[in-house]
């Protein structure tokens, strides 16, 4: 049999199914710094995620369950909580390999404990992640709800460790359905009494990152610029209103579905606009000149087949993990002599929307527009012009200064509850939660 890694999502349940396994976990150990995993069978999988030095950081737990109806493998991913619970959102996607699930996982996971910190959010970084298995896309009324139901208890399942929102692949009414087993979610509709789709936020943030690094270049602001967007789904069709109403000049934008691309030609006739269907594996739309390249997308599209042929001087997106090799690639885009922005500080909005959903609303709420003005010195605008600055005067990449701030602030303890979640943890295992 190979490797358990090397399983496909679908056979890798049955290899659990196969033995009686419906949840398994696996948990950092600081103690021994190895990964312990629930069950014996498991122990070869704990093996390769301690091994995985790029994406594995020490999380700090990996819960997966079997949905008892639908048969998709389920994850919630915790990086680091000392902040708080970990939080971040959940995501629908088919993976070719449990490795690739995985990796994604403990990506997106470590990338919301740095987003979170560098917004100065009380959460740690967390992630779910969902394969609904082959022939189970869940489609109408039926398998989705019960998918994102059972989601939804096996959140409850984790006693607050974790708390879900929206991500790709899923949608408000999907995180209705998580809220109907569990009250550790966010981005639930409005009329459930949360803050709904986070995309409209976030798109307004990513560009706040944008103006920052035009003004740190010298080059103005957004009047009469090209911007060039890869993914014009949520967040990506947003941006197209935003940088009109700021005077942009020209999008040139792609995505894979044509009826989202017929759409936004009808509703944009106030700029130029020159938009393309594209297959799923062409990504020539990053080779395309402009002023402003904003990858929203996947992750891993800047890497070392792309950036050679990117012809735009300032990279800001929505997409997170935009570098396939965070330090690689951070060094082949300084090497080009292009100044990229960071993902987890410029695409803040969502989570920042999410947190403000637990505190009630005001109209205009000034601790969301604070994030957005050009006065906090916390906010996107300000502080992206301080990473930058500080970039130039120590030699080293706004990647990397922005990590280094985002790892220092990740480590503080909640004033209230400190480092709760990893108690938590604790708890379930000693309660059994994989029996």
């Amino acid at each position: 049999m190979p490797a358990l890694d090397e399983l496909t999502p679908a056979q890798f349940c049955r290899f659990l199914a196969d033995r009686a396994i419906r949840r398994c976990y696996f948990v950092w150990h600081d103690e021994t710094e190895t990964v312990n995993s629930s069950h014996p069978d498991l122990e070869p999988l704990g093996r390769w995620l301690a091994a995985e030095r790029r994406d594995f950081d020490r999380h700090e737990g990996v819960f997966v369950q079997i949905g008892e109806s639908t048969g998709a493998l389920q994850g919630a991913f915790v990086h680091r909580t000392c902040r708080g619970q970990a939080a971040g959102g959940v995501r629908r996607m088919r993976y070719e390999t449990v490795a690739e699930y995985l990796r994604d996982g403990l990506r997106l996971s470590r990338g919301m404990t740095h987003k979170n910190a560098l917004a100065g959010l009380w959460w740690g970084g967390g992630k779910g992640v969902i394969d609904p298995g082959p022939g189970r896309e869940p489609d109408g009324r039926g398998l989705r709800p019960t998918l994102y139901e059972e989601y939804g208890c096996f959140i409850s399942s984790l006693k607050g460790c974790y708390v879900t929102a929206e991500d790709a692949g899923t949608t408000a009414e999907d995180m209705a359905a998580v809220f109907s087993a569990t009250r550790f979610t966010t981005c639930i509709p409005p009329a459930c009494g949360g803050s709904g789709n986070p995309s409209a936020p976030t798109a307004r943030g990513v560009v706040r990152g944008m103006e920052a690094a035009l003004a740190h270049r010298g080059q103005g602001d957004l009047r009469g610029k090209t911007v060039v967007i890869q993914g014009l789904g949520e967040v990506g069709s947003r941006l197209i209103g935003l940088l009109a109403a700021r005077g942009v000049h020209r999008v040139v934008g792609a995505d894979i579905r044509a009826e989202r691309i017929a759409k936004l030609k009808r509703a944009h006739t106030e700029i130029e606009l020159d938009l393309r269907v594209v297959a799923t594996d062409d990504d020539s739309i990053l080779a395309e000149p402009g002023d402003i390249l904003s990858p929203c997308g996947v992750g891993g599209t800047l890497n070392s087949r792309s950036i050679p042929r990117i012809r735009a001087g300032i990279i800001c997106g929505a997409a997170n993990n935009q570098l396939e090799d965070p330090d690689r690639d951070d060094r082949r885009l300084a090497e080009r002599g292009l100044l990229f922005m960071p993902d987890f500080l410029v695409n803040r909005m969502g989570i920042v929307t999410c947190a403000d959903e637990q505190a009630g609303y005001i109209n205009g709420d000034p601790m969301i527009e604070a994030h957005l003005d050009q006065q906090w010195e916390n906010g996107i605008y300000r502080l992206s012009l301080a990473v930058l600055a500080r970039a130039d005067e120590s030699g080293s990449t706004p990647a990397r200064i922005a990590l280094e701030l985002a790892e220092r602030r990740s480590r503080e303890l909640h004033p209230i509850f400190g480092h709760r979640g990893v108690e938590i943890i604790r708890s379930l295992i000693a309660d059994g939660w994989a029996a």
